[in-house]
């Protein structure tokens, strides 16, 4: 069984509860809801479906962030090299072949003479010749077609634009009210983008958590920020591929896991994944690849996008993935490991967390449980990407979906509070019936002495048949209280 976690696109299309049932099944652990061609109407309902199969598959919206688009169009407009095009900030207004208007109002302000405007994801690239009072003038580049509502990115260049749209934030109300667990914001640029987010939050009292979309060279720069500030990181490398040199992806998204690794924040790698497969039953080499390396540098997570959304084959696409995951887990090597315990970092819940890491390696501990009331015990455990499963027993339904975003671990929801002793049983005989332990193996369990706000103070192990026989009894001060981080 995979440890690396899905994030798997879905649409108002397609969301009837057996399909998502058998994305589930197939390995699916978060599903993504893309606001920028969902209505409120629709996002309802994925909801609502979602819920009706599970209540512990997390659920992201995405916001649409700070980003530019073209305008409406009566028909796709072609385009050859070296044609002459007008550029207006008009968002009111539909584009024709000579003028095209777009979302932002004040584009000439931002954009000089030179800048390249990519639109389309860089399917059309149109060079500035001249920057002249309301308007831009610009030259094609390449041949091509320009439809309606199209992305437009100017690389390198600070587009002078608020953190949220008023879309945005009905949708952040939207997920408040539905009690959705992961807002994923797009094309951040610093933390104040973050925490334009978390206002709202704090405002309604919501405990939804901030997935940081990193999108361009801003976010790259300010990246340990925006780590600081964000629950986790999404690697979107479609809008960054085309912000930055796409020869500089590999190295960025290798330091964003690593500094995330570090800070014990998920991070997840997105865009094209397996986009062979939105058409195709079967990935190429590259793709394939492409994910084994992402869980070499040690990802928490991976995310299909139009391959589940929209694509042909979006059940082949979750297994595939999942086949991917599981062979590269075990091909990982230990020279490439990120270690987490850097100095002036380490306290002692990171300090017991690597205690029971390192007794997998020196003493043959095959798994490994702890309790949860906020998730910051697991995710420590998680950002050592050790061997064998961590257990986490969730004493809050809304900390197992959070942690459906943390590599290696199984979040389950203890829905009633019972005595340590049976919930530690209950968590070793889930162990068994999934075929991770024998009686003959060791396991480890990290917990908290002193009940609710203690934190983690303790790591024991034993054998397995040691702790089913009756004679064992679990050494907690209080064996009757809850035990919470």
């Amino acid at each position: 069984m995979k440890q690396t976690k899905i994030v798997a696109s879905i649409s108002d299309r397609r969301c009837e509860q057996d399909f998502i049932r058998k994305l589930f099944f197939a390995g699916m652990n978060v599903v993504r809801m893309n606001t920028a061609h969902a209505t409120e109407e629709g996002i309802r309902k994925i909801v609502e479906n979602v819920r009706a199969v599970s209540p512990h598959i997390g659920i992201m919206i995405d916001t649409k962030g700070p980003e530019v688009r073209t305008t409406g169009v009566a028909e796709p407009i072609h385009y050859k090299i070296g044609d002459v095009v007008k550029i207006f900030g008009r968002p009111e207004m539909d584009s024709s072949h000579d003028i095209v208007n777009v979302s932002y109002p004040n584009i000439t302000d931002d954009v000089k003479v030179g800048d390249d405007i990519l639109f389309d994801d860089g399917e059309l690239d149109m060079k500035v010749i001249e920057n002249v009072g309301p308007m831009l003038v610009a030259q094609v580049q390449n041949e091509g077609t320009l439809g309606a509502h199209k992305s437009v990115n100017v690389p390198g260049e600070h587009i002078d634009l608020p953190a949220l749209t008023e879309k945005d934030r009905r949708n952040i109300l939207l997920a408040i009210e539905l009690d959705i667990d992961f807002i994923a914001h797009s094309f951040v640029r610093t933390a104040a983008d973050v925490q334009a987010v978390q206002d709202i939050l704090d405002e309604h009292g919501s405990d939804i958590k901030i997935i940081s979309k990193i999108e361009n060279q801003e976010g790259v720069d300010n990246i340990d920020e925006i780590i600081d500030a964000s629950y986790g990181i999404m690697i979107a490398r479609g809008d960054l591929g085309i912000e930055v040199p796409i020869s500089n992806i590999p190295g960025i998204q290798r330091r964003i896991i690593r500094k995330c690794v570090e800070r014990k924040k998920p991070v997840i790698v997105a865009t094209q994944m397996l986009h062979t497969m939105i058409n195709n039953p079967r990935p190429t080499r590259a793709e394939v690849t492409d994910i084994a390396n992402a869980i070499f540098y040690r990802t928490d997570a991976l995310m299909l996008s139009g391959e589940t959304a929209s694509g042909k084959y979006p059940l082949e696409a979750v297994q595939t993935m999942a086949a991917i995951a599981e062979q590269a887990e075990k091909d990982r090597v230990a020279e490439d490991r990120i270690d987490p315990m850097l100095p002036g970092c380490i306290d002692q819940r990171l300090f017991l967390a690597h205690a029971a890491i390192e007794s997998t390696r020196t003493l043959g501990v095959k798994g490994i449980i702890t309790d949860s009331e906020t998730g910051q015990t697991a995710r420590a455990l998680a950002s050592f990407r050790g061997p064998v499963p961590v257990l986490a027993i969730c004493y809050k339904e809304k900390t197992q979906r959070w942690l459906n975003l943390s590599y290696g671990v199984i979040p389950i929801y203890q829905r009633e509070q019972i005595h340590n002793q049976q919930m530690f049983l209950a968590a070793l005989r889930m162990l068994r019936q999934k075929g991770y332990i024998e009686l003959d193996d060791k396991i480890a369990y990290l917990s908290g002495s002193f009940g609710e706000g203690g934190g983690t103070t303790f790591v024991e192990i034993n054998k397995v048949k040691d702790v089913f026989d009756k004679s064992y009894q679990f050494h907690l001060p209080d064996s009757e209280c809850k035990i919470e981080e």
